[in-house]
């Protein structure tokens, strides 16, 4: 799942090369992606780009005043081009086979078929075209699209907690968040209404960084403790954005791979202390982390209901 550096990634990198280019085509491959009805859709359609903007995992692309808002979700992604075909997208006729999809604007596609949920145009006054398709691969689809007049119109924005890169997300600030929550850190990272952005893959980081059990209850964390915690989330954060920010959206899955210490690295040495790096597996998600940086030396049971293995 795309979380916080990598959407802030993208986000720059859309800012960049869209700002000032006019949105020409909005197709809607999957209906279940789009979840709002007012504005329409087509309304984007002829409108300049003026900016883009993160919130926490949320992409938010202003055209004009009227927002294209995205949320890639687990399995979903963005496919940029400055080459893309005039083809538009189109229903396939009754009884034709599904085509393997093509590049941004290229070739004809199938509504509600395939990983393409929508296709954006857009034209710049020097000529250039630029292509983007938002797709998602597998067969349970969450990805979501909303079109709104103000990104807090989003659900899912609106219930958004402070931004960790906030320059108002002060160490009080945070301290006081974990001091209200009686719940496992690595649940309390992860969830969105409490912090905006930090994901299942960032939240291993930050707590190997910080040499913290993912089982550990927020509100049992002493002052030094958290301190610690403060500083290793604005520290790994911080470098993954740095890491992302200019890079192509091709390039960025790529990039948080290849800077993981511990996350989707089970079986493989810890690089702080060469202890193997161990997971826990749940019903639809895992977490991974080292016990000599992490548990002193315990190993986390590999259910939710028991802490540790005697």
């Amino acid at each position: 799942m795309p979380e916080l550096p990598e959407v802030a990634g993208l986000s720059s990198f859309l800012g960049t090369h869209l700002e000032g280019t006019v949105l020409t085509k909005l197709q809607v491959l999957s209906v279940a992606v789009l979840k709002t009805a007012s504005p329409p859709y087509t309304a984007l359609e002829g409108r300049a780009v003026t900016g883009v903007r993160r919130f926490g995992k949320f992409v938010s692309i202003d055209a004009d005043g009227l927002h294209f808002v995205f949320h890639l979700a687990r399995a979903g992604w963005v496919r940029y081009t400055e080459s893309p075909a005039a083809a538009p997208a189109a229903k396939a006729t009754a009884g034709q086979a599904t085509a393997r999809q093509p590049p941004p604007g290229q070739g004809m596609l199938r509504p509600g078929k395939g990983p393409i949920a929508a296709r954006l145009a857009f034209a710049g006054e020097d000529g250039m075209h630029i292509g983007i398709d938002l797709t998602e691969a597998g067969t349970k689809k969450s990805l979501a699209v909303y079109v709104v007049h103000d990104p807090q119109d989003v659900p899912g924005i609106a219930a958004l907690g402070p931004d960790p890169l906030d320059p108002g997300f002060s160490p009080a600030k945070f301290a006081g968040l974990l001091a209200a929550s009686h719940h496992q850190i690595k649940g309390v990272l992860r969830s969105q209404s409490v912090i905006a952005g930090i994901g299942n893959a960032y939240s291993d980081e930050i707590l190997h960084a910080a040499r913290i059990s993912p089982y550990a209850m927020a509100d049992s964390l002493d002052e030094e403790t958290v301190r610690v915690l403060y500083d290793a989330i604005h520290s790994v954060l911080g470098a993954a954005v740095e890491e992302a920010t200019g890079k192509a959206p091709g390039d960025l899955k790529d990039a948080k791979r290849g800077a993981m210490r511990v996350h989707g690295r089970a079986g493989l040495p810890c690089p702080v202390c060469g202890d193997t790096v161990r997971e826990v597996s749940f019903a639809d998600t895992s977490l991974q982390y080292c016990p000599t940086c992490q548990t002193n030396g315990k190993i986390l049971a590999d259910r939710r209901t028991s802490r540790f293995l005697k």
